[in-house]
């Protein structure tokens, strides 16, 4: 459902991406995995569009753009069948935990109040926050605001949704509730590309790995192969690590 090929992205006279291709398949969980400034997050941006390829192309259910030249439009037809998860929450605070699930609802997609606020009801549910509803995020935990960016993501009905390191900014057991979440959404088919430095969930939720250093695609593969016969010392090195480096 989403193809990239060859993107290549520079801040200045930093080239950060150097011609990466990537495929997610419906159903796909695919973990993108590599070192701090490897590149991971600014592919993850331009592939939605939150930053603007210098070059490349990408494929989104049979259409095909050329990066760099997407007009406006299709921009934002194409971000109504997405949705993205950043690493720090980016919730409005002076909004109750529903009225920032129904925000966008609301506001970008016209949608009338009540039925935005029963999507956001069952969103909030669906995330273990039903009784936070009412909540502003100073009365929240990381791992409940995290939770709330999560349930707004859902209430989009994406076709796919993007994860920035979602868990970053967590200590261990807030960690816990918010990839706990993101298992169920795999287990109920949510197609997802993750950029992440959990290397339990990567192994045990994700089907297809990309490692990357350096602005590149080390490896890619099934997830088990990456995990257990990585064919690159370098995916080898850093997943003995532990993911720490970062």
């Amino acid at each position: 459902m989403l193809e990239v090929q060859n993107i290549h992205k520079s801040f200045g006279p930093l080239e950060v991406l150097k011609g990466v291709d990537l495929t997610v398949r419906r159903g796909d969980v695919v973990a993108i995995l590599g070192p701090s400034g490897s590149g991971k997050t600014t592919l993850l941006r331009c592939v939605n569009f939150l930053e603007t390829a210098d070059q490349g192309t990408l494929s989104f259910d049979g259409e095909r753009f050329r990066l760099g030249h997407v007009p406006r439009k299709d921009v934002a037809r194409l971000r109504k069948k997405t949705a993205f998860v950043f690493q720090s929450y980016n919730l409005f605070l002076n909004k109750t935990a529903l009225q920032n699930v129904t925000e966008g609802l609301i506001v970008a997609r016209k949608m009338p109040k009540a039925q935005a606020e029963e999507i956001g009801r069952r969103a909030l549910d669906k995330v273990g926050l039903s009784d936070r509803m009412d909540h502003y995020p100073s009365q929240l935990s990381g791992g409940q605001q995290q939770r709330v960016a999560i349930a707004r993501a859902i209430a989009a009905e994406p076709e796919i949704i993007y994860f920035d390191e979602p868990t970053s900014a967590l200590d261990p057991e807030l960690t816990g509730e918010v990839l706990a979440v993101m298992r169920r959404l795999a287990d109920e088919g949510m197609t997802m590309l993750v950029v992440t430095h959990e290397l339990g969930f990567a192994r045990t939720v994700s089907s297809q790995v990309v490692f990357m250093e350096g602005g590149v695609v080390v490896e890619a593969g099934p997830s088990q192969e990456i995990f257990e016969r990585p064919k690159e010392e370098r995916t080898r090195a850093f997943l003995q690590t532990g993911g720490s480096e970062r």
